[in-house]
Parts: structure tokens; C-alpha cells; sequence
């Protein structure tokens, strides 16, 4: 009757020691650290940079706890923070402003839990320590740029229909247009309005001219704003993902603002280096005909370039002479895969371009046949010309092939700083937060004591009110919290304070299940039921209490999920999750031990209970 088949127990037993191996990586804690890493992705990361790491801690004679390499930097483990301090200022005296080196936090689980997947929980910025960022997006910047788009669509729009006009400018978000006679305004208004209808024009004169002024209109600004917050959430996500930053949070507060949380960073000046990290494409054509006075390359070289134009250097050094005004920008790039060239099998990467993208680009190639375009790659400030290709012939389609890569690593990084992209509009860091692992340290103490005070007391009610079904209510109710801290493990959630309180409750109400299942059996057993036939009824009778009770709290927990934010919905995980796993433990773990107990006894003449 109070038997369970081999299988049961195979398979209880089989979930206790994954759960077992997933709980024991949060156990080691967190080591220091510091984190190596180029300022330029395209600069290669390999064993060459891990040798140069050891050799320069040799030399300032700090030991380590390990130096280990992965895609995106080289780690170096310390015992305490006052060598982690010294090896980070030794690192960057020996690497200089090329190289990002930051403060962080590794975790000390051995090797032999790492491959086996078993990570421990990831913890929020109350727990672990960080940095807190809310930054402010230039909505009106925003504005300007989109000016700055259609200034260029414009000129060549009205270039394709023959408009003639004396001048094309723009004023903030304005574009100004100048023309000499009412015809040739009305041409344009027309070609204007059928190909922008998002534009609002308005018509004046300037002394002798007429004058046609657009802007976009209210509905046409509201969606340039909401695109420029989401490009910049997306380009910072990307960014801060790509450089290896443990669990950040990036998420958008009100209509302009954004938050970004990075636990585990301690480095605020890192920290915002990692935020300005973008990259962006420009296509400009070469100003040939000035390269080649060589008094003119001459100045440009000493700082004095010619106007209206800008001197950069290729990769092999050599300079180039190219005009300000610019073809296409990285707005324009809809994917970027990194690939091979045809006909040189040399790396490369394949640009997508976007409808009005492409058409300027065909446009461009048709007219300067002959002519080198240079493709410049701009990242944190610094801007370069990754190749200067001649034109040979009108390129359409909406694909551009940038070759000129020195490997395929190089290819696979420039295409993912180009799929990041760059910020729609600038931000302003509005509030900062620094919150000191000791800090972070304290708060996981208190949680865990009290986390740890409720338990107890549970544990001596149940024990003194229930005899041995106290006891295993006990083990049932440790078994659940291995059971809940191995799943958020596996799930690599991220626990935070309101994290904790959910634990703590998930465990109260936890018990709630052992104790109605308890008092069944004692109600069997006063009813005249024999003890085994009591157990079994107990157990079988208190299930749809218990599931009832649990589904409409698991209610509860997944609105809390799905209307909460931040906090809130961590809290609402630790719950939801545990309600699941209290209804685990408390019936079919529970009911194991006391089949194990009492399921093998011919003649039970009583339960302590």
C-alpha cells in the first residue's frame, strides 16, 4: 500500500544529485579580478596577449590565482582586492590606453563543475556590487540627425527629377531650400511630398528667391524618437554583451532615459568606457584631384587640411584625402556578415543595405565611375579607412562588399561592430551609482541569516508538533531549497534582495503542504483507520487541497511576472518557482521517506505523528 516502484525512488534519487551539482557551484563565491581586453576588436585576442598578461604581473612580482584566456579577453583571478588594485594599475602602466582593463568578479567554482555546465547563480547589482547608470537620450539631437538624412535624399532626389535649385542647407531640424523661380518650387514640393510624405513644407521668400522649408511633422517626430531610444537599447545591449560584461541589465524608464545596470563591475570608469564603445560606417568619396598636390597633402598632414575636406590614414599608414560630406552612414546597414571576396579569396564583409540606402548608393557609384570611395570605420573617436576602393562600374542591389581585411577574425569583428551600429542620438549619464562588492557582501549575509532563522524555526515547530513527520517534513522542506536554488542556477537567473524574500516566503508556505498532509493522517488515524491505510489516505485526500492552494498562489505570481518589472519580477521568478518545487518535495519526496520508513512494515501499530 505505502510502497513506491523502483523507478520512483531511481528517479527522486536522480533529481537530488543534479540538484546537488547545480546548488554546489554557488557555494565557492566570487574571486577578484582583472579583465584584459583591446580597445579595438579588431586587434586579435590569443595566446600571444595571455603570455603578454603573465609576463607583466611577473615583472611587478604580484602572484595569481590564474590567468585563463576566452574570446573576448584575458582573466586574471587574485586572492584579495588589494592585489586585484595592484595588478589592475600594473596591467594598464604596461598595456596603455590600447587595451580596456577593468576591475571584476569571477567566479571560484573548480573546472570540473564549469564542464559540466554547473554555473553558479547570477546575482544583481544589491548583491554582487556594480555600477547603476541612467542616461538621458538627446531627443532633439535625434531630431538633427534625421535632418541631416534627408538633407542628402534631397539634394539627390532633386538631382534624379532635373529640379534645378541655388541651395540646399539645414538649420537644426530644418532643411532649407532655395530656388530661383515659383516653378521650380512647385517641382520640388511635388517630388518632395510624393517621396517623403513624413515632411511638413512650408513655403517663404528670401529676398528674391523662393524659399521651401522642411521638417518632420509631429506624428513623423514622435516615431524618430521612439526609433532612436530603441537603436540606442539595441547598440548597447550589443556592445555590452559583445565585451563580456556578467548579466547586465539594459532596459528603457519613461519615453527618453534608459538604465544600465552592470553587476560585478567595479570600475566606474570603465564601466562608461564600455558604454561610449560604438562603431559606425561612413562611405565618403576621395578628394583626388587636391591628393595630388603635394603641397596640399603636405599641410593636410601638419593638421591644415583643405576646406571642406578631412585627411585619415589607410591601414598600410598612407594618408588619404577625403571629402567631409557624407555618401552613407551604418544607418543604412540592415545586416553585416563577415564572408570571402570572389575573386581574390581574401576576408571580407557582406553589407545589406536598406531601400533608401541602396538607392543612394547606386545613385552615387553611377555618377563617379572611376573615382575611389573610401569606407571609413569609426570607433571610440577614432575614425579609419578601412579601404579605398576605385568604382569600376554602378553598383546596385542594396550589397557592398568591404574588402581590405588582414584576417578573418578581423571580418567576423568589423561585421559585428557594424550589426551593433551606432547611437541614434547622444546620451548624457543623468545619475550614477557605485555599489561596493562589501556592500553587496552584507546584504547576501543578511538574507541568507534570515533566510536561514526562518528555517530553523520551522524546523523546531514541525519537529516538536509532529514527531517523526516533523523530521521529514524538515528534510522535505531542505530538499526544496536545493531543488529552487539548482533551478535558478540552471536557468542562470539573476537573484537579487526581492529574490531572497522570495525564497524565504516560498519556504514558509512551503510547509504549509507538509502540515495539511500531516493533519489528514492524524484525522484518518482518529477516524479509526489502521496507520498504514492512514498514511495513504492522508496523502491521496490532501493532494487537491495542496494543488488548489498552489495553482492560485502560481496565479498570483505569474501576473506579478508579467505586469512587475526589475525587482518585482525577480521576486515573482523565486516564487513561481518555488511553488513548483514545494509541490515536489512536499508530496512525492516526502511520501518517498515515509514509504521508506514505514512501507515495509507487515504489522504498523503505530506512527509518530
Amino acid at each position: 500500500m505505502n510502497r513506491y516502484p523502483l523507478w520512483k525512488y531511481l528517479l527522486i534519487g536522480m533529481a537530488l544529485v543534479i540538484a546537488f551539482i547545480y546548488t554546489l557551484p554557488n557555494f565557492f563565491g566570487d574571486v577578484p579580478a582583472v579583465q584584459v581586453m583591446p580597445v579595438r576588436t579588431t586587434e586579435k585576442v590569443d595566446v600571444v596577449l595571455l603570455q603578454r598578461v603573465e609576463a607583466a604581473l611577473k615583472t611587478a612580482g604580484i602572484a595569481t590565482e590564474g590567468v585563463s584566456l576566452d574570446p573576448r579577453g584575458v582573466k586574471a583571478r587574485f586572492a584579495d582586492t588589494d592585489t586585484q588594485i595592484k595588478a589592475k594599475d600594473a596591467l594598464q602602466a604596461s598595456f596603455g590606453n590600447s587595451y580596456t582593463v577593468a576591475l571584476n568578479l569571477l567566479s571560484a567554482s573548480p573546472s570540473w563543475l564549469t564542464a559540466l555546465g554547473a554555473l553558479p547563480m547570477n546575482l544583481g547589482l544589491d548583491l554582487r556590487g556594480g555600477v547603476h547608470f541612467l542616461l538621458q537620450v538627446d531627443m532633439p539631437k535625434a531630431l538633427d540627425k534625421a535632418a541631416e538624412r534627408y538633407q542628402g535624399d534631397i539634394r539627390t532626389l532633386l538631382r534624379e527629377k532635373k529640379v534645378r535649385y541655388t541651395g540646399i542647407e539645414r538649420e537644426g531640424d530644418h532643411v532649407n531650400m532655395r530656388f530661383r523661380d515659383a516653378e521650380q518650387l512647385a517641382g520640388a514640393r511635388r517630388a518632395i511630398e510624393e517621396t517623403y510624405p513624413d515632411l511638413q513644407l512650408d513655403e517663404s521668400m528670401v529676398g528674391e528667391e523662393y524659399a521651401l522649408s522642411g521638417s518632420l511633422k509631429k506624428p513623423a517626430q514622435i516615431k524618430t524618437q521612439e526609433f532612436a531610444l530603441k537603436q540606442n537599447l539595441t547598440t548597447l545591449r550589443n556592445r555590452v554583451n559583445e565585451l563580456g560584461v556578467a548579466e547586465p541589465v539594459i532596459q528603457q524608464q519613461g519615453i527618453d532615459r534608459i538604465v544600465v545596470q552592470l553587476p560585478g563591475v567595479q570600475d566606474t570608469a570603465k564601466a562608461k568606457e564600455i558604454l561610449g564603445r560604438t562603431a559606425t560606417l561612413e562611405i565618403r568619396m576621395v578628394d583626388e584631384e587636391r591628393m595630388q598636390d603635394p603641397a596640399v597633402m603636405q599641410a593636410a598632414a601638419a593638421g591644415q587640411p583643405p576646406f571642406g575636406s578631412e585627411v585619415y590614414n589607410e591601414r598600410n599608414g598612407m594618408p588619404v584625402l577625403v571629402k567631409k560630406t557624407v555618401v552613407l552612414t551604418g544607418e543604412y546597414i540592415t545586416d553585416a556578415q563577415p564572408g570571402f571576396d570572389n575573386q581574390t579569396n581574401q576576408a571580407a564583409v557582406h553589407i545589406n543595405l536598406d531601400g533608401r540606402g541602396a538607392r543612394i548608393f547606386k545613385n552615387v557609384t553611377r555618377e563617379n565611375v572611376g573615382k575611389r570611395m573610401a569606407i571609413l570605420l569609426i570607433e571610440k573617436g577614432k575614425t579609419e579607412v578601412v579601404t579605398a576602393p576605385v568604382i569600376r562600374e554602378e553598383i546596385g542591389g542594396g550589397r557592398v562588399q568591404i574588402t581590405g581585411m588582414d584576417s578573418t577574425q578581423e571580418s567576423n569583428d568589423v561585421a559585428l561592430l557594424l550589426r551593433a551600429g551606432a547611437l541614434a542620438a547622444p546620451m548624457e549619464i543623468v545619475e550614477e551609482r557605485t555599489v561596493g562588492p562589501s556592500l553587496g557582501a552584507d546584504n547576501i549575509e543578511r538574507g541568507f541569516n534570515s533566510t536561514l532563522i526562518g528555517f530553523a524555526a520551522v524546523a523546531i515547530f514541525m519537529v516538536i508538533y509532529y514527531q517523526l513527520f516533523g523530521v521529514v517534513s524538515v528534510l522535505a522542506l531542505a530538499i526544496n531549497l536545493f531543488l529552487l536554488v539548482a533551478l535558478l542556477s540552471m536557468m542562470q537567473a539573476t537573484l537579487t534582495l526581492p529574490g531572497i524574500a522570495g525564497i524565504a516566503l516560498t519556504l514558509g508556505m512551503a510547509i504549509d503542504a507538509n502540515v495539511i498532509i500531516a493533519e489528514r493522517i492524524r484525522e484518518e488515524l482518529r477516524n479509526g483507520n489502521s496507520p498504514q491505510a492512514a498514511i495513504a489516505a492522508g496523502y491521496e485526500h490532501a493532494w487537491d487541497t495542496i494543488l488548489d492552494s498552489n495553482v492560485t498562489t502560481l496565479i498570483a505570481g505569474v501576473a506579478l511576472f508579467w505586469l512587475g518589472s526589475g525587482p518585482v519580477r525577480g521576486f515573482a521568478v523565486t516564487l513561481c518557482l518555488g511553488i513548483l518545487t514545494s509541490m515536489f518535495s512536499a508530496v512525492i519526496v516526502s511520501r518517498a521517506m515515509v514509504n521508506l520508513t514505514y512501507g515495509r512494515v507487515q504489522r504498523l501499530a503505530k506512527v509518530s505523528i
